[in-house]
């Protein structure tokens, strides 16, 4: 029987190896080696080019859909499965239009792990519980895409339904700043600034700055030090 080769990447080293452990289970399966980083993740592909990588959404350097863009971009022969924490349909499309073969919720049940890897290896794709021909696929994404209002930034880069200038906002609200200091920094208006924090509370669909805070740091758009290094100059 030949065994599918697999990396499994996660920067949580008990649930990393406790993927890594259920996985040894299967005899048609067979672990090449395990990553805790993007960075890591995407040399190891390259280097051990296995069927299918497991990858974490959330990853140190490079987050999984960062791996997955550059491993298609880079025409690799692994297939990447992306696993997360905050399952919800958008970063669903967006972890499709990445190019990963498959995206789940970490809290699947074990048995469900071994019977997407083999859907993936064949050529499948998977969302949550369903599972897709490529033909299936782009007619899912264009269904979802038609139903939702919100924009998606581009393959490769982090989820947010938000504009460049409105993360800057973001990451300015998530320092503590006051509008006052936010326009000063950014060099725009204090009405300007109002209305970017308007529109976050808005996608958001939040009441305030604090909840809009908590809901990105949550996903991973944004870190607590993203902007140490403005804040110092």
């Amino acid at each position: 029987m030949e065994q599918i080769k697999l990396l499994v990447v996660d920067d949580h080293p008990l649930f990393r190896q406790g993927v890594v452990d259920a996985l040894a289970l299967e005899p048609d399966m067979k672990v090449l080696g395990q990553a805790a980083s993007g960075t890591e993740a995407l040399d190891m592909i390259r280097s051990l080019k296995p069927d299918v990588a497991i990858l974490d959404v959330n990853l140190p350097d490079m987050n999984g859909q960062q791996v997955t863009h550059q491993i298609v971009q880079e025409k690799l022969p692994s297939r990447i499965l992306l696993l997360t924490g905050y399952d919800d349909v958008e970063q669903a499309i967006h972890a499709a239009l990445a190019g990963a073969a498959a995206y789940c919720a970490k809290d699947l049940e074990p048995k469900r792990l071994p019977e997407i890897i083999r859907a993936v290896a064949s050529g499948k794709f998977v969302i949550g519980e369903r599972v897709f021909n490529r033909r299936e696929l782009e007619r899912w994404i264009d269904d979802q895409m038609d139903g939702t209002r919100r924009s998606y930034s581009e393959p490769g880069s982090p989820f947010h339904p938000l504009s460049d200038r409105e993360m800057e906002v973001l990451s300015c609200v998530v320092r503590g700043m006051s509008n006052k200091e936010i326009a000063s920094l950014l060099g725009i208006s204090h009405q300007t600034v109002k209305n970017h924090v308007t529109s976050i509370l808005r996608k958001f669909s939040v009441e305030d700055r604090t909840q809009a805070v908590v809901y990105a740091l949550k996903r991973g758009w944004v870190k607590l030090n993203d902007t140490d290094s403005k804040s110092e100059e």
